[in-house]
């Protein structure tokens, strides 16, 4: 049975950071199941999961410290389970974007939530376009369950963007190509 293990770590940006995980990874007889990277400002971030026999997970857990503090990482370690699917009728991708405004990822992720859906993904990105203004770019990944009339909601998102003044599209996954704006 394996055993699966969360590594966050965030620290300076340097050259060979993922190269020393993967080896302590494979040294401690691990897998890598799943990995995110990404660099807000001069800080990269990690999260990792990792599987293993009990002991691999007890042995990177021990020895992951020490190239923590090697690489000047803060990083959190926390034993999990495989992720079990829920039954999901559809998955949508869905992307606001428009002026910068504060509060916009309030009221997305409120209406998510008063909704009862499943937010898989969040991509959020701030920037000024070419004549200086602000402007944010939103993905989101929502499974939608069961209970959810899709069309319903689909007329809800594109309302919330209105009201926020922001252009939204979805996209509908896993095996639909039907686009809608």
């Amino acid at each position: 049975m394996s055993n699966h293990l969360v590594v966050t770590a965030m620290g300076v940006d340097r050259s060979g950071i993922v190269s020393k995980f993967a080896r302590l990874a494979s040294e401690c007889d691990c897998d890598i199941v799943d990995s995110r990277m990404a660099l807000f400002g001069n800080e990269f971030t990690l999260i990792m999961m990792l599987s293993g026999s009990w002991s691999s997970i007890t042995k990177i857990e021990s020895t992951l410290p020490n190239l923590s503090v090697e690489l000047e990482l803060m990083t959190v370690m926390k034993r999990t389970s495989k992720h079990t699917a829920k039954n999901y009728i559809s998955r949508l991708e869905v992307n606001f974007s428009g002026h910068d405004q504060r509060g916009t990822m309030k009221k997305v992720t409120q209406f998510l939530a008063d909704r009862s859906l499943d937010l898989a993904a969040v991509k959020s990105h701030a920037e000024e376009d070419d004549a200086g203004s602000p402007t944010q770019n939103i993905s989101l990944t929502v499974n939608v369950p069961e209970k959810v009339d899709l069309a319903k909601l689909e007329l809800s998102i594109h309302q919330l963007a209105k009201e926020m003044g922001l252009e939204c599209t979805l996209e509908h996954m896993q095996g639909t190509d039907n686009k809608t704006k």
